[in-house]
């Protein structure tokens, strides 16, 4: 169980960072268009909706353990 633990915990890094890293090229303007920027803010979306998923699942995870 602690390395499945464990692995979610490591996915949900890479997402967080993922997301800071869009957060961060949105804030400076990287957005060519409104359309790349549609897309950008779609993968920011797709991927906290990813994160809530997996916490969610640790958390059922870690209930059903006890």
């Amino acid at each position: 169980m602690y390395e499945i633990l464990k692995a979610t915990s490591v996915v949900v890094n890479n997402i967080d960072e993922k997301v800071k890293q869009l957060e961060e090229h949105l804030g400076s303007k990287g957005a060519r268009s409104y359309d790349e920027y549609c897309e950008m803010c779609g993968e920011i979306k797709g991927l906290l909706i990813a994160r809530k998923f997996i916490t969610d699942l640790t958390k059922n995870m870690e209930q059903l353990d006890e």
